[in-house]
């Protein structure tokens, strides 16, 4: 089983990137794991939102195999504390399905998307800039693996 994250447009700030390789590196100890990119859209400017999100829910069901389960982080999806995430994804590692958590670009998923996925996290009631979500969630997913192998990590 594998872990992805597939994110819209690269992280520009140069903190936020050696943060999210740092966590990144640490997962490769308990789960094949990557991040992958999707370019922004050329001319995004002179798109509409609709247009925008069409292109690039094409783009992003292009990339997500059809075996593997599709999470979206979206904020109406299902919000867990850190140890109820670390369950669901034992169960979701348990399944030996891949899974893909998506973030999409800045005026969220097309309607494709939300029919192809197989699920919705939310991280927070808040919102937050899409890179740093990337930083957040590379960083859940870790607290989680430390949590499935009793590290003392977490607190709780």
């Amino acid at each position: 089983m594998r872990i992805s994250l597939l994110v819209v447009g690269k992280t520009t700030d140069a903190r936020l990137v050696s943060l999210i390789d740092d966590y990144h590196r640490r997962l490769q100890h308990y789960v094949p794991f990557s991040l992958e990119v999707l370019p922004e859209l050329r001319n995004a400017k002179s798109l509409s939102e609709e247009q925008q999100k069409r292109l690039e829910g094409e783009e992003l069901l292009r990339r997500v195999p059809a075996s593997a389960e599709m999470v979206l982080l979206d904020e109406h999806g299902k919000e867990f504390r850190s140890l109820e995430f670390s369950d669901y994804l034992q169960k979701k590692m348990s399944s030996g399905r891949d899974v893909v958590f998506v973030v999409g670009g800045p005026y969220g998923f097309s309607e494709a998307v939300y029919a192809r996925a197989n699920g919705k996290i939310s991280l927070s009631k808040m919102t937050f800039s899409h890179q740093m979500v990337r930083l957040f969630f590379v960083e859940q997913i870790y607290r989680a693996m430390t949590i499935l192998r009793h590290e003392p990590y977490h607190h709780e």
